[in-house]
């Protein structure tokens, strides 16, 4: 018989063939105390001989717990994530559970396909990560079981939920521009992705703050290379450029430097620029991107925090944490060229 079709042994198999019963096998791989040594040796033996596995849907039945944490992902390109995925892993190893990931990167109906697959496998708790499903079935999700969302656009009253402060994030970047000198500080947004609203809404409220509306200008992009170099072309076809660019995420302002380069503009000679995530790509040896650090590990590490209070059933009203953002300086910014003595 093909070994892919022959049957799986079983634990009544493993009780046969070490002379015990049923129970007192299921007592030795639930590792029960009350068992004599030499009945545990040969429950092992037998079990090791059948190349018996036990079967983890079934025990999450009896149980009534799987051990099991889902975490579903909207964007797998974004460097973003993998950092906070590794704050996910380590908690959750840590606290002695397991993760199953599903990534739905082609918009809300897959999103919305995937989470129904992961409720189906009976995972204990679910983490989120920019979610783009629509709030209502989220919320249908959550009252089934403990739910976080991280780096989300809404708030939903009964799930938790992880965010970076977006708006102090994008008032940092102004504030370090304008003591450079910059004035002509423009936005190149992050389309519908999650936080692009708030960052947007943040430069807004500082340009305004420091006496810089006049020279408030935003333009349309999204978290990816694409959207950094279409932010760069809109921007550089107006008579009057910016002397900076804040832009809505790291992946993006990849995208813009090189549209600047192509343009001839050299960084941060002719332009400084910003990014926001501080994700891997911005310390390499060829871009050092001036940019805002997110508590991307700790934010995945606080997610699990927040399933696992849910879980010891000590904890029911919805908690909604702001995590407070970075700014860290590198070599993309500078001041502009007419406030350097020597130009």
């Amino acid at each position: 018989m093909n070994s892919r079709t022959a049957r799986r042994p079983t634990i009544i198999d493993v009780a046969i063939a070490a002379g015990v019963s049923k129970s007192l096998v299921s007592l030795v791989l639930r590792g029960a105390s009350n068992v004599s040594v030499e009945k545990r040796r040969l429950v092992r033996a037998a079990a090791a001989d059948l190349g018996y596995r036990p079967n983890a849907v079934a025990r999450s039945l009896v149980q009534r717990r799987s051990n099991l944490i889902g975490v579903l992902l909207s964007d797998l390109h974004n460097p973003f994530f993998a950092d906070v995925i590794d704050g996910v892993l380590e908690a959750a190893g840590s606290n002695g559970y397991n993760t199953i990931m599903s990534v739905a990167d082609h918009g809300a109906l897959a999103e919305r396909r995937a989470l129904d697959t992961l409720l189906e496998l009976r995972i204990d708790g679910l983490i989120i990560a920019s979610p783009t499903v629509e709030a209502n079935a989220i919320a249908a999700a959550g009252r089934e079981m403990p739910i976080v969302l991280v780096a989300g656009r809404a708030r939903i009253s009964d799930v938790d939920s992880v965010s970076n402060d977006d708006s102090i994030g994008a008032a940092l970047v102004v504030q370090h521009l304008a003591d450079l000198g910059h004035q002509r500080i423009a936005h190149i947004d992050g389309g519908g992705g999650a936080g692009a609203d708030r960052r947007r809404k943040g430069y807004e409220r500082a340009m305004r703050r420091l006496g810089l509306g006049a020279f408030m200008r935003v333009v349309a992009g999204s978290y990816t290379d694409e959207g950094g170099r279409k932010g760069v072309s809109a921007l550089f076809s107006h008579s009057q450029s910016p002397t900076a660019i804040f832009i809505a995420n790291d992946l993006a302002a990849h995208g813009a430097l090189i549209a600047l380069s192509l343009l001839g503009l050299r960084v941060p000679e002719d332009v400084s620029v910003v990014g926001y995530d501080n994700t891997t790509l911005t310390p390499g040896s060829h871009i050092h991107l001036t940019t805002v650090d997110q508590p991307r590990p700790d934010m995945g590490r606080t997610s699990v925090t927040l399933l696992l209070e849910r879980l010891a059933g000590g904890r029911d009203a919805a908690r909604h944490l702001l995590m407070p953002p970075n700014l860290v300086v590198r070599g993309t910014t500078a001041p502009p060229r007419a406030t350097r003595q020597g130009d």
